[in-house]
């Protein structure tokens, strides 16, 4: 199921009662998803585009499920189907990261 496409911006949403990760590549997918009758709608661009596996990983680090259940769920999921195994990044990692964001 891993492909090469990438996204900006990725989130979740809640349809018939089942949470999924949700991707874009433009924030305006808020309103196709809220229209379509998704709830609980949050998406965050992301620092680069990136491919489903990145963003698995991405989300992981952040800690963008903050604690919910279903959102945790579907990050592991995603992070299952695209055969990455989710790791927090070292300290150090963080640390050359965001030396390399404020460089630019």
């Amino acid at each position: 199921m891993a492909t090469s496409k990438t996204f900006s911006v990725a989130g979740v949403s809640t349809l018939s009662g089942k949470t999924k990760i949700r991707f874009a590549n433009d924030p305006m997918r808020i309103k196709i998803l809220a229209k379509n009758g998704h709830t609980d709608v949050e998406l965050v661009d992301l620092p680069r585009e990136m491919t489903k596996g990145e963003i698995a990983q991405h989300l992981y680090e952040i800690d963008f499920a903050n604690g919910r259940p279903a959102v945790v769920d579907a990050v592991a999921d995603l992070a299952k189907k695209n055969k990455v195994k989710l790791a927090k990044s070292s300290a150090k990692e963080t640390a050359v990261k965001a030396d390399a964001v404020i460089a630019q």
